[in-house]
């Protein structure tokens, strides 16, 4: 599984990774009173590194479509906001108890847990601020949908209702559609949310993107068996976190129910289709096709 992303993703990666630092480091700034502690607690797990995969995928759809650069660097800061206030939670004692993220410490245990759940909350809550203020867009219309698309792809019929599944996985045994279903929405709602969210931006018919939701479902779906198989055989120290606990847990996954070798041939199949989802574009999509290879080669 290990492998590095091609030159073009490789610069993509370290520009988007750039500009999502320096533009939360601007929205984020450490007010001179009592709420510093819980700004810097946001500031803490907003900058604590991460591969930014979601940003990018904004960043690159809206590109497609001729979207100027920093409008959609702030949408894909309100989703990042979004995936990193889940990771606060997920690492919480009450449901997956990590103590590291990223090879640091997790944000209870650099704060406390109380600033840590105020800390989820309020970057949730901040993902919506950057969506609905019109410096984010002009166009009203276009902020209410991107709000309807992030908001639709969090909730119960997204990532939070995944997770109640992977919560129930613990005591239950799930199945391989079930797995698919859960993954698809734990992980696959917001990594598909990414690329909407550039489709809107581009003003793309709900019609003109049943392409790229088809891309994204199964770059979605890669990325979780990948993580899987990372999860099964890879280095704790590269990935920046504990290995092997759904194992532990006896959590059933794409490697427990395919094995890896039949699992790795799956997620391989899912980039090919990704790939051929984007048959009707040029050299504009490649940094897309460079994102759904890399997903499966990642060593982290």
């Amino acid at each position: 599984m290990a492998g590095k992303p091609s030159p073009q993703l490789a610069e993509a990666m370290q520009a988007i990774a750039a500009d999502v630092a320096n533009l939360f480091d601007a929205l984020l700034p450490v007010p001179d009173d009592p709420r510093a502690r819980l700004v810097e607690a946001m500031r803490y797990a907003l900058l604590g590194g991460g591969k930014r995969l979601r940003p990018l995928l904004v960043t690159a759809t809206a590109a497609m479509y001729g979207v100027d650069r920093g409008t959609a660097l702030r949408v894909g800061c309100a989703i990042e906001a979004i995936h990193v206030y889940s990771l606060v939670h997920d690492d919480l004692p009450c449901m997956d108890d990590d103590a590291l993220r990223h090879g640091k410490p997790t944000t209870h245990l650099a704060f406390d847990e109380a600033t840590a759940v105020l800390a989820g909350d309020a970057l949730h809550d901040f993902a919506f601020e950057i969506l609905a203020d019109p410096a984010t867009s002009g166009d009203p219309w276009t902020r209410a949908e991107l709000i309807q698309v992030l908001a639709t792809s969090s909730g119960w019929n997204g990532m939070a209702g995944g997770q109640m599944m992977d919560m129930v996985a613990e005591t239950t045994t799930f199945d391989l559609h079930t797995i698919t279903r859960l993954q698809q929405l734990k992980t696959g709602a917001l990594l598909s949310a990414s690329v909407e969210l550039g489709a809107v931006l581009g003003k793309v018919s709900p019609e003109g993107r049943a392409h790229l939701r088809g891309y994204a479902r199964d770059i979605g779906l890669a990325f979780q068996i990948a993580d899987d198989l990372l999860d099964h055989e890879g280095d704790a120290a590269l990935a920046g976190k504990a290995l092997r606990k759904d194992a532990e847990a006896g959590k059933a996954t794409f490697v427990s129910l395919l094995g890896p070798d039949r699992a790795r041939d799956q997620a391989r199949m899912l980039v090919d289709q990704a790939i051929a989802h984007l048959g009707q574009h040029g050299p504009e999509a490649d940094l897309l096709r460079d994102v759904a290879r890399y997903i499966v080669e990642r060593d982290h």
